[in-house]
């Protein structure tokens, strides 16, 4: 539960989540904002600094001391002041401070690791623990071959499996509807994804509810029920220092590595700026030998 303990404060954190929501920011990122500027407000009424007009750089910079003597991580210190930037920001926008100390406010230093790929027998061994439960293993052959978020996987409804006529041929796609300040596109779904959708759907329980991936009472599977099981999926296959966005990681690799061009892979897997794809291709290049391989199996 949110506890902004300065009432004035309050307010500010309460209008500032509204601005984020109305400009469509996803559930996840409401969330890690909503704790970070808490954290933020928290801080500055413990220094006796009540009112926002009363912070400058100084007291910002005391704040990132205390997060790095509170042992957080670098990156989980420049993600807090990515919050504060934005925080400050929306202050100065509807004219709440006339400048926006946080400007000067620098990133922690830190080492940016590679993205995670699953090599050829992790990629195996995830599939082969999956197929005891057709569920799960429809949902990682979605992941797998087709590289959305869990986000959207777990926003997906039945009428999202669709049928895209080109000429004369059809092909199965998926529509994957706006998520947050991404906007909606289009995703071949490939014959191995395809089937295990229909097989899931084969046993889907009965009820009205139009998520694709429910429960066995029906209700909406949510991200992070589907986190937690795909983790435990990581676990039997001995696939470790996983995570979910790994499945994402690897098809986007995988697609590089195989000679999908850069600007193909960035639309199917919703990315804005082409820049955040490029980051694979080195990725893609020390270990391209070993990605085409792997690729037989995809």
């Amino acid at each position: 539960m949110i506890k902004v303990r300065n009432s004035n404060f309050a307010q500010f954190h309460k209008n500032f989540l509204v601005d984020l929501k109305e400009k469509g920011r996803s559930e996840s990122t409401l969330i890690a904002y909503a704790k970070d500027t808490e954290q933020l407000l928290n801080f500055f009424s413990d220094k006796g600094v009540l009112k926002l007009e009363e912070t400058s750089i100084e007291i910002l910079e005391l704040y990132k001391k205390y997060l790095q003597d509170s042992n957080y991580t670098p990156k989980s210190v420049s993600r807090k002041i990515n919050s504060t930037r934005t925080f400050y920001k929306y202050l100065v926008e509807t004219n709440l401070l006339p400048d926006n100390p946080s400007d000067k406010l620098a990133h922690p230093k830190f080492e940016t690791k590679p993205p995670r790929v699953l090599s050829e027998m992790e990629y195996r061994a995830l599939r082969d623990v999956s197929r005891v439960d057709t569920r799960l293993y429809s949902i990682i052959e979605i992941l797998l071959q087709t590289g959305i978020r869990i986000g959207e996987l777990a926003a997906l409804t039945i009428d999202d499996m669709r049928t895209h006529q080109t000429g004369t041929k059809s092909i199965n796609i998926l529509f994957i509807a706006e998520y947050g300040s991404h906007p909606s596109r289009k995703v071949p779904l490939n014959a191995s994804a395809k089937k295990a959708i229909d097989d899931y759907l084969e046993i889907r329980p009965e009820t009205e509810e139009e998520t694709l991936f429910i429960t066995k009472n029906g209700r909406p599977l949510l991200v992070r029920n589907i986190r937690t099981t795909i983790d435990k999926a990581f676990e039997r296959a001995g696939i470790k220092n996983a995570k979910v966005n790994d499945l994402r990681n690897t098809f986007i690799s995988h697609h590089l590595a195989n000679g999908v061009s850069l600007v193909t892979v960035s639309k199917l897997v919703g990315h804005k700026r082409l820049s955040t794809t490029e980051k694979y291709l080195n990725l893609v290049e020390s270990k391209k030998p070993e990605a085409e391989k792997s690729l037989k199996e995809l």
